[in-house]
């Protein structure tokens, strides 16, 4: 199979309490999962898409076959969005960000506090499923996302280098239908590491 389900770097409990046991359990086992298997039936459908690697999938969307697009957008959004979003947290992390994107941000939005309201903003205000993302431009601007369903920006041409899952599965078991809890939770997981490293690759 073309595709395969990434492994995390930390353990199902890591990120207690901010996000819970179970949650990651079947968000991580079931629904990416799901993603990448639906993902791969699709690619058995048009077999030429098996040379391309899932960035391509995303960036170069328009060219995939008509008949399995919306499985390929679909799956192929859900596994790639969800691959940077494991490995854009780990465990006693979150705080302020370091290095170039820190300035980046200080530069786009005054200060971290004002970034971190905004991107708030961004995925408290996506109707029903979707994601918020930081964005990095070549020239090193950065910019705030939010896409419906699993839809990214890579789709569009842009580099995120942050993103958050605010489809109700991520959070439902343990914060119900309190978003805007899971989301202030989430900071203290952010992998601003990562997130750096996403940055100075762009």
């Amino acid at each position: 199979m073309p595709h395969t389900l990434p492994a995390l770097s930390y353990k199902h409990e890591a990120l207690e309490p901010h996000i819970d046991a179970q949650t990651m359990q079947i968000h991580h086992g079931k629904h990416h999962q799901g993603y990448v298997n639906n993902l791969n039936a699709a690619i058995e459908k048009a077999p030429d898409l098996a040379k391309w690697s899932l960035d391509q999938l995303c960036r170069d969307l328009a060219k995939v076959p008509e008949s399995v697009r919306g499985a390929v957008r679909n799956n192929g959004g859900g596994h790639w969005n969800h691959s940077l979003f494991w490995a854009a947290m780990v465990p006693k992390s979150g705080g302020e960000p370091t290095g170039n994107v820190a300035g980046a941000i200080t530069k786009a939005f005054g200060d971290f506090a004002k970034f971190r309201e905004a991107f708030q903003a961004a995925a408290m205000g996506r109707f029903g499923s979707g994601w918020a993302w930081l964005v990095a431009a070549k020239d090193g601007t950065v910019s705030i996302e939010s896409t419906p369903n699993q839809d990214n920006p890579l789709m569009e041409g842009r580099h995120a280098i942050l993103g958050l899952d605010v489809w109700e599965h991520a959070y439902y078991l343990k914060y119900q239908n309190r978003r805007a809890d899971y989301v202030g939770a989430w900071w203290n997981v952010v992998h601003w590491g990562e997130v750096a490293k996403r940055y100075d690759a762009r």
